[in-house]
């Protein structure tokens, strides 16, 4: 069989027409040219002229034809159809370009919900350490050695204030009287000071002094024993002084004799009072007289002092007394000025039948506390106080107690004839260093409250409870 495939084999051929005479002979094909070169004798290379002999020559016929070209396909785009199918609808198709726009906008918004995950982990766990802080303060800094200092800095002594020294008054006494007044930043600060200098505080002599407030213990020292800085014939009653407690410092203060004041307080109605003592009639303020006052000029100017303050509160003529009995208990009850608004609706509400939880009973520590004469501070009362049958003891008498219990100021005043409006039916002072009290409309909450109390308590065995 021929290896010369023919001209209708090949590629290009024309079905239809003669194909044309091939010169030579030529083999048609890459084997047939292979092929003939094999049956012819070889020859070195290089020798092909002397042989007479010359390879094949071909022609253009004789040149292998290229494979014909694949034409290219065009790929259509996957989005085509789709992208037709929005244009029909007059819309634009999404492109992939958008699509890693919105996934960028997912990574975004997922980061910023981790970063705000981790600053809610954050800000917990600090406020958790300022509560912690907050409610163990001192002892934390105690242990860290950040304690606030005791004492003001020199330097920063201002205005004026006086403060009264009476005798038999011990140095811790006198800290806690300088410490009322403003003068001292703590409470103990003087004393303090007069233990680790070895001072007596002896030497004081009773009387009322002029000082300043944010004054260094040193300096009240010095002030109060320098005798130009003694007001001579001068009473300072705080508020919240019994009868019992302003006698000795009026006697002290104007220097008259303590029998003479004694007997000047004996019977109110020499200044107008109708009421069976002159508890909470005796107006606190300073008072300068003159070297020959007598001691009931002395009580008729303080009597007077009140009848003022009770016209300027408006208060009727019937009145007056109820209303110095419920500004005495606020005085003595309440520390800071809103807690004597608050006071005074407590009391209020335990008055009104309507609503009371204790039946009418004001249950009050200080008027049980009134008429035992040891008891100059402190908020728990003892199981005798409690059990004793007197007029003052709310916890046994419904109502007011028979008098008032101390000396009220113009705020008590006012708070007794404005109380704030709440449900609250107890209260109870949690720290006694600071004053914080917690209101309570219902005995449960109280109860909580009163836990509180109790553990500061065991918490400053010195604190006052």
């Amino acid at each position: 069989m021929s290896e010369t495939p023919s001209r209708d084999d090949r590629p290009g051929a024309s079905s239809g027409e003669p194909s044309a005479p091939v010169e030579n002979d030529a083999p048609s094909s890459r084997r047939a040219a292979r092929e003939a070169q094999r049956q012819s004798p070889a020859s070195p290379a290089g020798d092909t002229e002397s042989a007479g002999t010359s390879p094949p020559k071909m022609d253009a016929a004789s040149v292998p034809p290229e494979p014909p070209r694949i034409p290219e396909r065009t790929v259509a785009s996957t989005t085509a159809p789709i992208d037709a199918l929005f244009e029909e609808k007059g819309l634009k198709a999404p492109s992939t370009a958008s699509r890693h726009d919105r996934d960028r906008r997912k990574s975004r918004v997922a980061a910023w919900g981790v970063f705000v995950i981790i600053i809610a982990i954050i800000g917990g766990l600090v406020g958790g350490g300022f509560v912690v802080f907050h409610t163990y303060e001192d002892q934390i800094r105690k242990v860290l050695g950040w304690e606030e200092p005791k004492d003001y800095e020199a330097g920063l002594a201002e205005g004026e204030t006086s403060v009264t020294v009476l005798s038999g008054q011990t140095g811790a006494d006198i800290s806690r009287v300088l410490f009322d007044a403003g003068v001292t930043k703590t409470s103990d600060a003087f004393y303090s000071y007069l233990v680790e200098s070895g001072e007596d505080p002896n030497a004081l002599k009773p009387g009322v002094y002029s000082l300043q407030k944010k004054m260094t213990s040193e300096a009240a020292l010095s002030a109060l024993l320098d005798p130009a800085n003694r007001q001579e014939f001068t009473a300072q009653l705080r508020e919240g002084l019994t009868v019992a407690q302003s006698v000795p410092r009026i006697a002290e203060g104007i220097g008259l004799p303590l029998k003479d004041v004694e007997a000047a307080v004996e019977d109110p109605s020499v200044y107008g009072v109708k009421a069976q003592s002159l508890e909470g009639w005796l107006f606190p303020a300073t008072y300068t007289f003159d070297p020959d006052v007598t001691a009931k000029q002395v009580i008729q100017t303080m009597v007077d002092r009140t009848v003022k303050a009770l016209n300027e509160a408006e208060v009727p003529v019937d009145q007056r007394e109820k209303i110095l009995t419920i500004a005495s208990i606020i005085e003595k009850e309440a520390r800071s000025e809103d807690d004597f608004y608050k006071v005074s609706r407590v009391i209020q509400n335990r008055l009104d039948p309507k609503i009371s939880d204790t039946n009418g009973l004001l249950q009050m520590d200080s008027t049980a506390q009134y008429p035992f004469a040891d008891r100059e501070g402190g908020t728990s009362s003892r199981a005798e106080e409690l059990a004793d049958e007197n007029g003052w003891n709310t916890y046994k008498k419904t109502g007011l107690p028979i008098t008032p219990i101390a000396n009220p100021g113009e705020l008590a005043m006012k708070a007794a004839l404005n109380p704030a409006e709440g449900p609250w039916q107890y209260f109870v002072t949690v720290n006694l260093d600071t004053g914080e009290t917690v209101f309570s409309a219902t005995l449960a909450e109280h109860e909580k409250a009163v836990s509180q109390y109790q553990k500061w308590c065991r918490d400053n065995p010195d604190g006052g409870c």
